[in-house]
């Protein structure tokens, strides 16, 4: 069954891909937003993490701007690059092909081959972009699910999560729209961990590129090492988790919405269980099998790591 991903390629992004490749799902195509970095960054984040882990599936250029607001990166907390290290670090390559995101999800949509599943794990420009111009093709799509939002509160800022934020009218206009959306968000996430001794066990896989994904890795477990934390959440790769593997969560229907407005406010996802009191839009997934999420994520993690 194809599938397509849109990211903004930090590390996560690849743990989620890589997730998601070593499922039974096939990758039809694969676009770029930019996010944790701008996208000059991500182009580039993208061309290595192809080169290093051998991806052939075609890589698109989406947006490079939000909807209406300002770029908002998250370079704050994961560098320059987007993709914090121990050691090693993705291989220099090539610049990746020229090719729009937009003309080539409207190809991929149009093709009437199959369920149309969608795993978006930035913000969701490049969704709200092909839901506005050409709506028509954007009812096509059966399932989007996104790693984003929070029920209880954010991350980027008090009431945030950083997908949400750095692009609050992307997810306004998808929801207004009426896409499928099933949000994996961060108190979801925040179950699923990646601890120190989960670094040495990819380290001791021993293939080719064991030593790179232990490094990467090392990097993004030291952002909550590195505050005292002693396990960091795996976001990305548990909405991947959850996307090949649906049964390991249960969605819940909800209403939800997004704040665009307000100095304190703005990005936050409103979640409103209560039939009674909203037209239900959207699902999140209220529970996970954590185990098995871990499972998941960590064998498809030493798999690559011992080719």
């Amino acid at each position: 069954m194809g599938i397509w991903i849109d990211t903004d390629m930090g590390f996560d992004d690849i743990a989620a891909i890589l997730v998601v490749a070593h499922s039974s799902l096939t990758i039809d195509g694969v676009s770029l937003v930019s996010g944790n970095a701008p996208l000059a960054q991500v182009r580039a984040n993208a061309a290595s993490a192809a080169a290093a882990f051998g991806w052939t599936f075609p890589i698109h250029t989406g947006r490079e701007l939000p909807v209406l607001c300002k770029l908002e990166t998250a370079q704050r907390i994961l560098g320059a690059s987007g993709i914090p290290t121990t050691g090693k670090s993705l291989p220099q390559a090539d610049e990746l092909p020229a090719s729009d995101a937009f003309t080539a999800l409207c190809t991929w949509l149009t093709d009437g081959t199959g369920p149309k599943r969608i795993l978006a794990l930035g913000p969701l420009t490049n969704i709200a972009a092909l839901a506005l111009a050409r709506p028509d093709l954007a009812a096509r799509i059966d399932e989007l699910t996104w790693m984003g939002g929070g029920v209880t509160s954010g991350n980027h800022t008090a009431s945030a999560e950083f997908n949400a934020y750095a692009d609050p009218e992307a997810l306004a206009i998808v929801l207004a729209h009426g896409l499928p959306l099933r949000m994996i968000d961060l108190d979801i996430c925040r179950k699923v961990l990646a601890r120190p001794d989960d670094v040495e066990r990819v380290r001791q896989a021993g293939g080719r590129n064991a030593e790179l994904l232990a490094d990467l890795l090392g990097g993004y477990v030291n952002i909550a090492v590195s505050r005292g934390r002693p396990a960091m959440a795996i976001y990305d790769p548990t909405a991947a988790a959850i996307f090949v593997a649906p049964d390991i969560a249960r969605l819940q229907h909800a209403r939800i919405d997004v704040e665009l407005w307000g100095q304190h406010t703005r990005g936050r996802t409103v979640v409103e269980t209560r039939a009674s009191h909203a037209e239900f839009n959207a699902y999140f997934a209220a529970e996970i099998d954590a185990d098995r999420a871990r499972a998941i994520v960590f064998d498809a993690m030493i798999n690559e790591a011992r080719r």
